[in-house]
């Protein structure tokens, strides 16, 4: 089988069930955008070595992305069912392992920070906002149609985790946090002319 299909050649692309919509429609701008991510991800592991701790659940996200994206590729009208899994417990997965990596992390997170400190914090943080596009794509996509409540859920978490990924990086590197500023709620308590809500 060729990988080219020649079918999308005028900008048009089939969704699963197949209807075919153009290529910057919404919902396929969503799960491309998480592809994006998913590559980046891949990315980051690839640099990690094979017995890094992170890889199991790395590679764990990593399928459950292909499967939220193929949910997100069917329309709720379309009759045909998907049968890959659900990952329903997304969410919760994620907060788990946040609180595992923020209980072994020395330092307090009581500021903005400036992406960056070393290639794998870096690449944590490229994930975080891709993850944030393809969350903000998704609400567009929620605005049209009905995305069943994990999806959302896991994808905020996600865009979470790989914030604490980054500090956690950076933590057992012994590389300082560069700040930017102190949370507003922080500032709040140390500055009187900061009007609070």
């Amino acid at each position: 089988m060729k990988i080219y299909t020649k079918k999308g050649d005028q900008g048009t692309t089939a969704l699963f069930g197949g209807k075919r919509v153009f290529k910057d429609d919404t919902r396929v701008n969503c799960y491309g955008t998480l592809d994006e991510v998913n590559s980046t991800i891949g990315l980051l592991r690839a640099k990690l070595s094979t017995d890094h701790p992170w890889q199991p659940n790395l590679h764990r996200i990593q399928k459950d992305m292909m499967d939220m994206m193929s949910h997100l590729a069917r329309p709720s009208d379309c009759k045909k069912e998907n049968p890959n899994p659900k990952p329903v417990d997304g969410a919760a997965f994620c907060e788990q392992w946040i609180d595992e990596l923020e209980a072994g992390i020395t330092t307090a997170s009581d500021y903005f920070l400036l992406p960056g400190g070393n290639e794998i914090s870096a690449l944590c943080h490229v994930v975080r906002t891709q993850m944030r596009r393809g969350e903000r794509l998704l609400v567009s996509l929620m605005k049209e149609d009905t995305i069943e409540d994990y999806i959302p859920a896991y994808i905020n978490r996600l865009s979470d985790l790989f914030f604490i990924l980054a500090r956690a990086e950076m933590d057992k590197a012994g590389v300082a946090e560069e700040k930017w500023q102190l949370f507003l709620y922080k500032r709040k308590k140390t500055d009187p002319s900061i009007i609070k809500e």
